[in-house]
């Protein structure tokens, strides 16, 4: 990553949303916004799972990891995209550039990795419930969130590796709100063929591997659950895959179109649009999601509510 002296750009201009200054201040409190909501409803997730005994479960380990990662996530780009409303200077640095997009594609990998391993937990949960427990044990559990990191951070490394070495001489604005990929590469005055082949490949790898995971734990889940007597069991097993299933097919409708086809055919402005979806509003409507289709963890925020109400109600009457 260190090949800023070989490039004739040794910062670039990420040009956002150009628009005319009365919305991009609209733009700048939505953005704001979202990013605040999403970090509390993460941080909230995370909480909920480490004080509560009975969501100590592995379902809950993992969304724990899942909430903890898109809080990142979220913070890799938006807080760089709120200060570009406010200032003019919008440049970020050759390394700055590079570190964003390490971060960002690493915690994209982590996440795809880490939503076929609880399609995994699901299939197990369903599929085998007697054996669950000891199936998916802490040991397992731990192994698994921490593959998921390491499987992520380390294939993002080659990926940024060989898009570093390339030559930037200009122009240097970036068409995009973060420094993403497919603009980086339209940007480099050296061939990058090298350089866009391996982010292919590995998008692949990294996108289709995981997803052919879910989709065969979702075959197997589907059979079991269809095998099952009674309406009402069926739809309770089904109930606890519906959260999972619906953040899957968001998050992989997204980076299969951004990240598993040829940069020829790419639109930066579209990219951008598409950027938003996976990169802003998928992290924001997550715990949403997992909150409302999940009766247990409705349950957990609801006692934990009242339990603080009590007390405050409690502290209030002693003054």
């Amino acid at each position: 990553m260190m090949q800023e002296n070989d490039t004739h750009i040794h910062e670039f201009i990420l040009l956002g949303f150009p628009t005319v200054i009365e919305l991009q201040a609209l733009l700048f409190v939505i953005f704001l916004t979202v990013y605040l909501l999403t970090v509390l409803e993460n941080i909230v997730i995370i909480t909920l799972i480490r004080r509560n005994h009975q969501l100590h479960k592995p379902m809950y380990f993992f969304l724990g990891h899942l909430s903890f990662l898109e809080a990142w996530y979220i913070s890799v780009t938006v807080p760089k995209l709120l200060v570009n409303f406010l200032v003019k200077n919008k440049s970020i640095s050759f390394t700055g550039c590079m570190a964003q997009l390490y971060f960002f594609i690493a915690l994209v990998c982590t996440e795809c990795v880490l939503l076929a391993v609880m399609a995994y937990d699901r299939y197990v949960a369903v599929c085998n419930p007697l054996r669950y427990p000891a199936i998916m044990n802490h040991r397992v559990c731990m192994q698994l969130a921490m593959g998921s990191w390491l499987v992520g951070f380390l294939t993002s490394v080659l990926k940024v590796f060989f898009i570093s070495q390339l030559s930037f001489c200009g122009p240097s604005v970036i068409n995009h709100f973060y420094c993403d990929i497919s603009p980086l590469l339209r940007l480099s005055c050296t061939e990058g063929l090298v350089a866009e082949m391996v982010d292919f490949v590995f998008a692949l790898l990294i996108l289709l591997i995981p997803l052919f995971v879910i989709i065969i734990s979702y075959m197997c889940i589907i059979s079991t659950i269809l095998c099952i007597p009674m309406a009402q069991n069926r739809k309770k097993a089904f109930s606890t895959c519906v959260s999972h299933l619906t953040v899957v097919i968001i998050f992989f409708s997204a980076t299969l179109y951004m990240y598993a086809r040829p940069r020829s055919l790419h639109s930066l402005d579209i990219n951008k649009l598409v950027s938003i979806i996976y990169a802003i509003a998928t992290p924001m409507l997550n715990p949403f999601i997992y909150c409302l289709r999940n009766q247990e963890v409705k349950d957990t925020l609801w006692k934990t509510l009242c339990g603080m109400g009590a007390v405050s109600r409690v502290s209030g009457s002693d003054h």
